[in-house]
């Protein structure tokens, strides 16, 4: 994980110059800044518009006594979206834009969906959670899930002292 955020942190901003260089020189200095500003600009309207649809949507899951898990996932993806947004550049503002939008953000939310989970089951196999009796890298904790899903409590049956009655 280290190494791809390192990369991310190089390749990111050596890609955001390449796209930079490329738009000035076909239109120019002045209107590629302007269009920078445009785009935080106009970012900014929809993570603010965005962002309070979030909330919206999170307090209404929340009063109503629900886990609000897509809610959640949408308010992280506006923010997320929002940071990208603030970063100058073309392809972060395209990136950002892409989580921010209603239209697009259910297929964000469908990939972060999928990775949270492949990486819960991969943990989850450590321990010999739901997807089978792995290795342990540590103790074994003292509950675990059965193929059908039902809980396992690990331990022993012990019958209580015999007092005479």
């Amino acid at each position: 994980m280290l190494t791809v955020l390192a990369l991310t942190f190089l390749v990111v901003p050596l890609v955001e110059l390449f796209v930079l260089i490329q738009v000035g020189e076909v239109i120019g200095a002045w209107p590629t800044v302007g269009l920078l500003l445009l785009s935080a600009v106009v970012g900014g309207w929809l993570v603010r518009r965005e962002g309070r649809r979030a909330w919206r949507a999170l307090t209404t899951a929340l009063q109503s006594g629900r886990m609000p898990a897509r809610e959640l996932a949408d308010a992280g993806l506006v923010l997320v979206g929002g940071v990208l947004m603030v970063a100058p550049g073309f392809v972060t503002d395209l990136v950002g834009i892409l989580l921010i939008l209603p239209l697009t953000r259910p297929l964000a939310r469908a990939a972060l969906t999928g990775m949270v989970a492949r990486r819960l089951l991969a943990g989850g196999a450590a321990y010999g959670g739901p997807t089978g009796g792995g290795t342990t890298n540590g103790p074994r904790p003292p509950r675990g899930t059965r193929p059908d899903g039902h809980d396992v409590v690990r331990g022993e049956v012990v019958d209580p002292p015999d007092d005479g009655r």
